[in-house]
């Protein structure tokens, strides 16, 4: 990772998302990794479920936030990597709080490797396979972002982040100028 940016690591639950964005916010200094899954966490009455249709104006609200917090620190001079299910409807958040490179990489394991990792986690993570399972299918078109998308499948965390590392170097994810 070359400069100053913000790097968004994005893909279902159990896609490697945390892993991968702390490996890669590991090589770098400075560095910041910021967890989506905290921001939804600061809210204290009244939080939604943000997988919930109804948890479209908070999800909003906490995505502005993150991308604030993203941007002013790589402002501050930090690399910042970003993890959590960080869909192209959000994408745009990012892109109007823009102010240094922006990078956005889905991890798209298969459904198999999914659904194994994200019902085998702790209990305070998502384990529900209907939500999972619902999630994954909004990353498996993106559509105009395709090429911002990585199969993880049968790669470890180590080897997963030092493919996405080399292809950040290459500049094969970054959206805009």
């Amino acid at each position: 990772m070359a400069g100053m940016e913000v790097v968004i690591v994005s893909g279902p639950p159990g896609a490697g998302k945390s892993t991968v964005a702390r490996l890669l916010a590991d090589a770098v200094t400075p560095s910041v990794h910021l967890h989506t899954d905290d921001f939804w966490g600061f809210i204290r009455r009244g939080a939604v479920a943000p997988y919930l249709a109804e948890s479209e104006h908070q999800n909003e609200t906490v995505m502005g936030v993150l991308a604030g917090a993203a941007f002013g620190y790589a402002g501050g001079g930090y690399h910042v990597l970003v993890d959590g299910v960080v869909g192209p409807w959000f994408v745009g958040a990012f892109t109007k709080a823009r102010r240094a490179p922006l990078h956005y990489v889905v991890l798209r394991p298969d459904k198999e490797t999914v659904l194994a990792r994200a019902t085998g986690r702790g209990l305070d993570a998502l384990t529900d396979p209907e939500p999972v399972l619902h999630m994954y299918q909004q990353f498996v078109d993106l559509r105009e972002l395709e090429r911002h998308a990585f199969d993880s499948t049968r790669l470890s965390a180590e080897r997963t982040a030092a493919e996405v590392r080399a292809r950040l170097d290459e500049g094969t994810y970054r959206l805009g100028p």
